[in-house]
């Protein structure tokens, strides 16, 4: 039964341990990793974002943003250093501005040789072009689908357009042929709100131009337990965080402090110290139940030894009967001490009380055990013997 108890206990201690060491990480994580922005009318910078200038723990890998002035900035794995417009935490969605001189090298370069799968950004959506190379440049029509030349990509031998994957190849000069059918073109924010009176064609090259002319575009972030996690937060008006400890991300409590914890902690305090109290009391009666039967299977073996001439066996209330309820102390010897007592014949007996002893009483019982096997006129005599918790010696007195 104790051990179902001491499990009990411990099973509450782990429990009301973990819940307060989870409160606690959750707590310092809003203390520590505070909503802040670059300025007044700048994005908000909270998790899974967060400032260089701030804690590694503060924000998800990658995520990280800086200030510069007014500005803030995100160095993009691929446009490079790049100004952040807008942060929607509800869809998950970023909007940024390359900046001229990260760009540099040519935009459309960079768009067709960027490698998405191993960056926390994803593009937002994207339509496929083609990539058209003509010998000497053209004259197209706005109807056409059809933009360029870019300039980054052209050289005095060939010029390069992007066409519309629904164009026709046969409006295009006998002098083009096609470089490649998969460039991907990202959508830009604008693009999230459809001009649906805006021809197909309109469409293809104001999309075109915003990619070559460094205009704003639009991402999406993917960070694994914490996204989908932090979006929900979003929109049920609560803050994201993140749980150290558990390795995933959290929502935070409405109020100072989650009611289920605070229900948790309630119970569990008391119920502590019910369990403690209850395992203490198990403890304690088990262990004396443990050391009864041993003194009492010692005195049994003892009794063995004296074969049919047992010596009496006598209950503590007749002990206290014989001396009168110890009322006249003989004196003390060894293991403790002795008092005069008076069986119901009249007869005077010595009765010794076990009180100091170290082993169980072993030493008690040995004493008496010598005692029992020396039969002389000199020598006192066993009579007889208590053994209800504690141990007595009855012995005819000299």
């Amino acid at each position: 039964m104790h051990r179902f108890l001491v499990t009990a206990l411990l099973f509450s201690l782990l429990n009301y341990g973990a819940v307060m060491a989870t409160e606690s990480d959750e707590a310092d994580f809003f203390r520590n990793c505070p909503p802040s922005r670059c300025s007044s009318d700048g994005p908000d910078i909270k998790f899974p974002f967060r400032l260089e200038s701030s804690s590694s723990s503060c924000g998800a890998p990658g995520m990280q943003l800086s200030c510069s002035g007014q500005d803030t900035l995100l160095l993009h794995h691929v446009l490079g250093l790049s100004k952040v417009t807008g942060i929607d935490y509800i869809y998950g969605v970023i909007n940024i501005v390359p900046l001229a001189e990260s760009w540099s090298q040519c935009a459309l370069q960079k768009i067709i040789s960027a490698n998405y799968s191993t960056s926390v950004y994803k593009q937002y959506g994207f339509q496929y072009a083609s990539l058209v190379s003509c010998s000497e440049e053209f004259i197209w029509d706005s109807t056409d689908s059809i933009f360029g030349p870019i300039s980054c990509l052209s050289n005095a031998s060939q010029s390069l357009y992007l066409v519309a994957p629904y164009a026709f190849v046969s409006i295009l000069p006998l002098y083009c042929k096609v470089v490649s059918t998969e460039i991907m073109i990202p959508y830009t924010s604008n693009q999230g709100r459809k001009d649906y009176n805006a021809s197909a064609s309109t469409e293809f090259n104001e999309s075109a131009k915003r990619i070559t002319t460094f205009s704003e575009i639009t991402f999406t972030w993917s960070a694994p337990n914490i996204t989908d996690v932090c979006i929900d937060c979003e929109r049920q008006q609560r803050l994201c965080g993140f749980s150290s400890q558990r390795r995933t991300a959290f929502c935070k409590p409405h109020g100072s402090k989650s009611p289920a914890k605070v229900i948790i902690v309630a119970v569990s305090v008391p119920t502590i110290v019910v369990l403690t109290l209850v395992v203490a009391s198990a403890l304690y009666l088990s262990l004396k139940t443990k050391n009864d039967d041993e003194i009492q299977l010692k005195v049994e073996m003892f009794l063995k030894t004296y074969g049919t001439s047992k010596p009496t066996r006598y209950t503590f209330s007749e002990v206290k009967r014989i001396t009168r309820r110890f009322k006249h102390k003989l004196g003390t010897g060894g293991f403790g001490s002795v008092y005069k007592g008076e069986l119901s014949k009249g007869v005077p007996v010595a009765v010794k009380m076990l009180e100091n002893s170290k082993g169980e009483g072993e030493e008690f019982i040995n004493e008496v055990a010598t005692i029992g096997r020396i039969h002389h006129v000199n020598v006192v005599r066993l009579l007889g013997f208590c053994s209800e918790g504690t141990s007595i010696r009855n012995s005819p007195r000299n």
